[in-house]
């Protein structure tokens, strides 16, 4: 499956437990970013079991029904085929590639994290891979102090040395993510600026024109 660029991938925060006021919330709020132009939504809920992590990614897939958004689960590939998510985001040390789309369906998007150039390499040459995410490219206050950083020079250089697709993760704001896109970036995945932030339609749409005017080509 290809994302058209820029890409701007919201990533969900655990808040509270199905059919909480909080739950409803967080599915508002994704239905919000869809709406405002967010390429991708990854559930990343590692708190709910099975049954309600599925039912969770359906409720986003209908509240995003008729937007150009795509959503898809963090981790646990089994768990985004049976939702009928549109992918799949697969941790550094997780499951290959070949394994989740030995049980999924045609154009089922896979992506992976990354932290260095060799990784990205790696998984450029084993194939099967619609994009990569690294990180942490800048500073974050919701890693601890001593997590490293890599930094934008580092960012730069994946770009450079991968055909794939390269999400900047880690730290990212606007001014930020417009750095990224001079870097080469082909967009931003985040956390933290979306659940914080009060107005997250304004938040994707400022993120798309950011990113979308910096990109060096």
């Amino acid at each position: 499956m290809h994302l058209p660029t820029p890409i701007v991938c919201v990533i969900t925060r655990a808040r509270g437990v199905p059919g909480s006021p909080e739950r409803a919330a967080l599915v508002s709020r994704m239905a919000l970013a869809a709406a405002a132009g967010a390429s991708m939504i990854q559930v990343r809920e590692r708190q709910l079991d099975d049954r309600a992590c599925v039912d969770f990614t359906r409720e986003l897939i209908d509240a995003t029904t008729g937007t150009p958004c795509v959503v898809t689960v963090n981790d646990r590939p089994d768990i985004a085929v049976a939702a009928g998510a549109a992918g799949a985001h697969l941790k550094s040390d997780g499951v290959s590639a070949a394994d989740v789309r030995s049980i999924a369906p045609a154009n089922f998007l896979v992506g992976r994290s990354v932290h260095s150039l060799p990784e990205a390499v790696a998984a450029e040459r084993e194939g099967g891979y619609d994009y990569l995410v690294f990180g942490t490219v800048f500073p974050t206050a919701s890693k601890p102090a001593d997590h490293a950083i890599a930094g934008i020079e580092a960012l730069q250089a994946v770009c450079a040395g991968v055909s794939l697709p390269v999400l900047a993760i880690g730290g990212v704001t606007p001014s930020r993510a417009a750095q990224a896109a001079r870097a080469g970036a082909a967009g931003v995945a985040a956390v933290s600026l979306f659940a914080e932030a009060r107005d997250i339609a304004e938040a994707v749409s400022s993120l798309r024109a950011l990113t979308g005017h910096s990109r060096r080509v």
